[in-house]
């Protein structure tokens, strides 16, 4: 084990030999650190990782052991999501604290920080999973005592935000706002009336449109990670599928795709971002005097219109991708005159008797 000063550089470079779990002797080198004590911390931090040893530091455990254990366990874009909001909300406090010496009382005043700040109940409960994953894996796997977590319980709420839609009408209100340009109104129109997700949208191109049987393909999604542009498999399984789409959608797209000059078969056809969506929808709101939703309420809104229009759980499922079709029921709250409806059925066919 040594650490040398690189006169080519003007850094420090560690270098060691270590042993992996298949026995075998390996020699890593690592470059580029300012100050020789950086050098030799790194290498004590490597070791412990390997070994498995709890007294070491939160952000070397991450980086060493819990990393490289999701990888292929996960989807890419599960994967980086996870990262950003471990190096953003977990590193700052806790990567110098020792694994096995992260207190409850250390995690409460983490979580008064975080609620202090102005973020959805949903995201709160997100960043306070993530903490708790890792603690979860170390105790699962190495040995760590307990998991903290649950002694300094959890915040946030994972069904915080609530589910909004537009009716037929409001949308249409929407959507004559949104005319003046092209790319925004071909987007919606495909959100609302295809109920698909947003990364599904982006992720569209000449080829999946099938406008002889009148349909689209959704076998991809789309997201920006790390200022790239990052095609992923959909969300679930269940995603992957053929959606009907009506005559005069077809004809818009159709449209729409003749417009875009030296577009390939392959190319993205809405290359836009999520920002751009989220702004016009509260332009077009505004203006068309419709109360403003998210980008993603638009596939709620299109659930509640099928609902609406009578047709069955299995089929909405089937058409939006849900994983399971208890998923789809959740939706069933947002007509609560059915309710009245039915006991007034129910009392017509009383009067049968």
């Amino acid at each position: 084990m040594s650490v040398k000063f690189n006169f080519t550089t003007k850094k420090w470079d560690a270098q060691f030999r270590w042993t992996d779990s298949y026995g075998v002797r390996r020699k890593t080198t690592k470059r580029g650190f300012a100050r020789k004590i950086d050098g030799q911390n790194y290498i004590r931090e490597f070791q412990a990782a390997k070994s498995g040893d709890l007294n070491m530091l939160f952000e070397s455990y991450v980086n060493e052991i819990y990393y490289p254990d999701m990888i292929g366990r996960l989807k890419e874009n599960t994967l980086r999501t996870k990262q950003y909001v471990i190096n953003e909300k977990l590193i700052p406090f806790y990567g110098h604290r020792k694994m096995n010496e992260i207190k409850v009382s250390d995690i409460r005043s983490w979580q008064a920080e975080l609620l202090s700040k102005d973020y959805s109940q949903t995201y709160l409960r997100k960043v306070s999973a993530e903490l708790s994953a890792i603690l979860n894996h170390a105790v699962r796997f190495h040995g760590l005592k307990e998991n903290v977590c649950r002694k300094a319980g959890s915040i946030g709420s994972k069904n915080a935000d609530e589910m909004q839609f537009w009716t037929k009408e409001e949308y249409e209100k929407f959507s004559e706002e949104m005319m003046d340009k092209p790319v925004s109104y071909y987007a919606f129109e495909m959100l609302y009336w295809c109920g698909i997700r947003l990364g599904e949208l982006l992720a569209l191109t000449p080829a999946d449109f099938d406008f002889v049987k009148r349909t689209v393909r959704i076998n991809k999604s789309y997201q920006r990670l790390s200022r790239k542009d990052v095609i992923t498999e959909p969300k679930t399984p269940k995603s992957k599928r053929i959606i009907a789409i009506p005559q005069f959608l077809c004809e818009s797209m159709q449209e729409y795709i003749a417009m875009l000059y030296g577009i390939e078969p392959t190319d993205r056809i809405f290359t836009i971002t999520k920002s751009y969506l989220h702004h016009e929808m509260d332009r077009g709101a505004k203006e068309a005097g419709v109360k403003r939703i998210r980008v993603h309420d638009l596939r709620h809104s299109s659930i509640s219109l099928l609902i609406e229009e009578g047709f069955s759980a299995l089929a909405i499922a089937e058409r939006m991708g849900h994983e399971a079709i208890h998923v789809t029921y959740r939706y069933a709250h947002v007509f609560p005159t059915k309710q009245t409806e039915m006991a007034d059925k129910l009392n017509e066919m009383k009067g049968d008797y």
